[in-house]
């Protein structure tokens, strides 16, 4: 593999990241919505299921205990 100077490395590091495309605001502002509206709905669930299942398990401990 060919090594570069650091000048030419620099070179090569902005112009890659002019082709970047970054997102609007209004896009990450959504994204953002988007993870807490789908983190709140995935924390539900779960403490459903830890529900449930707790609330089995002490009904068969009580059973037999």
């Amino acid at each position: 593999m060919a090594r570069t100077n650091p000048l030419q490395f620099i070179q090569q590091t902005r112009a890659e990241v002019s082709k970047v495309v970054w997102p609007t605001r209004r896009e990450v502002m959504l994204t953002t919505v988007m993870v807490f509206i789908m983190a709140t709905l995935t924390a539900i669930f779960f403490a459903l299921v830890d529900i449930i299942i707790r609330s089995g398990l002490q009904g068969v401990l009580s059973f037999f205990g």
